[in-house]
């Protein structure tokens, strides 16, 4: 079967190559996969196919159908090709090959194109879209291999802060970056782009910080089920979190301080755990339960975050969130800073919470007696 589609011809680094619009629904019948996991790494010309992510990429597609967006599928064919100009424009035509004797190597995207044949089961009308596919020549493995290797070459993943800060479609996103703006504590304090914050920053926090500790604040709320249109629901979801955030940062000053610049944010990130990722999350998901079990009087409850001594010298915090001398934001440090936070917030434990308060040896003998 042969068939052809609108192409491009180019080169790059020697290489002829066509850049090609090809609808969805040819993009599984023409980029298929190979079992790599069955040849050695040396053996492969990709690598093994994640089934794990491929849901994960199917569900953006089909929740998105209006404005995802992919980058070009790169790969190789193994077959001839006729490319027919169009007019005076070499480079303007039309590619055509034979469907029944082409193979591909798919050099990058195979994800992508893995996810599109499962989304297309969903809603087959997504088989009329296209997508840019380039394709070069099929020479041998170690091209195959060297391919693969320029392509992620200079790959490099963005923080999370800026993931967060450039979703528009994520409601907790929104709501973040809105928080941040109203409490006075937060804005000008959240460093927006940066996963960790710099030794000499200003900053205090960073945006996947907030971003963590609201969704623990709001574990209760179905923010992630929010539409765009209910507006109204959003602004009342935000005004519980910025009441929230507000009433906290009365109870903790030396946020104030370092904002009204009587300490600098430096001493403050050294010294005290009053500011860690680990610590919000603690008061967000503390806060969550809180607001729960004591409707009418949490922001009361709130004024006991005074009494709490955030220094890191602080022993209290030797196996909680500080370990062999250093801060820890693992799950276990995760679930024991949230249980120390319950605790001296007068709320109740779960018994997985008392249990990572307990120093392992004292769980022995407890185990013992």
């Amino acid at each position: 079967m042969k068939v052809t589609f609108p192409a491009m011809k180019g080169t790059i680094g020697g290489r002829t190559y066509y850049s090609c619009m090809m609808p969805l629904r040819v993009v599984p019948k023409m980029l298929t996969f190979r079992d790599w996991a069955e040849f050695t790494p040396e053996e492969r010309e990709q690598r093994v196919l994640n089934q794990k992510r491929i849901p994960h990429i199917s569900k953006y597609i089909t929740e998105n159908e209006d404005g995802y967006l992919f980058a070009s599928i790169t790969a190789s064919y193994k077959c001839n090709v006729e490319f027919n100009s169009i007019g005076e424009e070499d480079s303007l035509g039309m590619l055509a090959m034979d469907f029944d004797e082409a193979e591909f190597v798919i050099n990058d995207g195979q994800h992508r194109c893995a996810a599109i044949a499962h989304a297309m089961k969903e809603n087959p009308a997504l088989g009329d879209e296209t997508i840019s596919v380039l394709l070069f020549e099929y020479e041998n493995r170690d091209r195959m291999q060297q391919m693969f290797s320029d392509l992620n070459r200079f790959v490099q993943k963005t923080s999370k802060s800026l993931d967060i800060l450039y979703d528009k479609r994520d409601p907790f996103s929104r709501l973040t970056l809105e928080v941040i703006k109203l409490v006075d504590a937060f804005d000008g304090m959240v460093d927006r782009d940066a996963i960790s914050i710099g030794i000499r920053s200003p900053k205090l926090f960073t945006l996947s910080t907030m971003y963590d500790a609201n969704k623990e604040l709001l574990k209760f709320h179905d923010v992630a089920g929010e539409s765009e249109e209910d507006e109204e629901g959003h602004h009342e979801i935000t005004a519980v979190a910025v009441k929230f955030w507000r009433v906290v940062s009365e109870n903790m000053p030396v946020w104030g301080s370092v904002k009204e610049q009587h300490m600098r944010a430096m001493e403050l990130r050294q010294d005290s755990l009053a500011s860690h990722a680990t610590v919000m999350r603690a008061i967000g998901g503390a806060g969550a339960e809180m607001m729960r079990e004591f409707p009418n009087d949490w922001e009361e409850r709130l004024s006991l975050l005074t009494k709490i001594d955030w220094k890191k010298s602080n022993p209290e915090w030797n196996g909680v969130c500080i370990i062999a001398g250093s801060v820890s934001s693992n799950r276990q440090s995760r679930q024991a800073t949230k249980a120390f936070v319950k605790r001296s917030l007068g709320l109740s434990l779960t018994d997985a919470e008392v249990r990572s308060l307990t120093p392992p040896e004292q769980q022995v003998l407890e185990v013992v007696e």
